[in-house]
């Protein structure tokens, strides 16, 4: 009889990846990410629903990589990335430890944005991509890791701004100008204005908001920014602190209350964005008030 050769049984996982920071309990929908702690060793990850991003943090790796039947040897440098669609399962084998900034998207969240963009849907796709490197995508990144740091100052709106941007660079399209308005019409405009401001104490979502407009995100993003001067997120922000700001001067709530009346998580979030756009807290402009008023 031939001899049978034995299928080699694969090499066994030696790496621990922990996650020191997550965005579980941020109020982010639709994606999420982590800042995760990952030995040296070899890394097998399973085929999972989402889509991922790894980014990597921090002094070069060498590393090794095994996906979608390619296999490379390179050094990870600070803010390289690799793209894993959903269903794509692969390993890494690292040469020391390293920490990753890892960010995932549900594929109904990134089917949603696909469909909206004009490119057509065959080029428009996320496919597997590695080492990338990409200065506006980083820059997003880096900006998303940010919020993750800021925990109870992140506000949800502009993670989603973010995350939205991001999964935009990563498909490659961009919502084309043709002959499409590169402003809101008055009308559209002011009925989004109207809508935020009616809406202030509740959670706002960029679809919604487009919805309002009817309008696609990434173009609605677009045509808001180009009409108010400001990102759609900056936007909201500043109407909830100037919403603050009047309802703390009439002394009738209490800082907490207000905090939720205007759509922030807490008082503290509220604190921290007063301070950054007033230049305040709100018990120092509170107490602005009550001396005004014994002059």
């Amino acid at each position: 009889m031939n001899a049978v050769t034995p299928i080699p049984a694969p090499a066994p996982h030696t790496g621990s990846r922990i996650a020191v920071r997550s965005s579980n309990g941020l109020g982010w929908q639709g994606f999420g990410a982590e800042l995760v702690n990952v030995s040296a060793g070899l890394h097998r990850l399973p085929a999972l629903r989402h889509h991922r991003v790894g980014v990597h943090v921090g002094a070069p790796v060498s590393a090794r990589c095994l996906c979608d039947a390619r296999r490379l040897t390179r050094i990870q440098t600070h803010g390289d990335a690799d793209l894993i669609p959903a269903g794509l399962e692969g390993q890494w084998t690292d040469e020391v430890a390293c920490t990753i900034f890892s960010v995932w998207f549900a594929d109904d969240f990134a089917q949603r944005t696909l469909e909206q963009l004009t490119s057509k849907p065959s080029d428009a796709q996320l496919r597997p991509r590695f080492q990338m490197r990409d200065a506006r995508f980083q820059h997003l990144a880096w900006a998303l890791r940010a919020e993750l740091d800021a925990n109870d100052a992140s506000d949800p709106l502009y993670a989603e701004s973010l995350g939205t941007a991001m999964l935009v660079r990563l498909i490659g399209g961009e919502p084309a100008e043709g002959k499409r308005r590169r402003t809101l019409a008055p009308r559209t405009a002011a009925r989004v204005i109207e809508f935020i401001d009616a809406n202030l104490d509740q959670r706002l979502t960029l679809e919604s908001l487009a919805a309002h407009a009817q309008l696609s995100v990434p173009h609605f993003k677009a045509l808001f920014r180009e009409t108010l001067g400001v990102p759609v997120h900056q936007y909201v922000v500043q109407r909830r602190v100037e919403r603050a700001r009047a309802l703390l001067l009439q002394g009738r709530l209490s800082a907490s209350r207000i905090a939720l009346d205007t759509g922030f998580a807490h008082q503290s979030h509220m604190a921290h964005w007063m301070g950054r756009l007033l230049g305040v807290t709100p018990r120092e402009l509170r107490g602005s008030a009550s001396d005004d008023a014994a002059a």
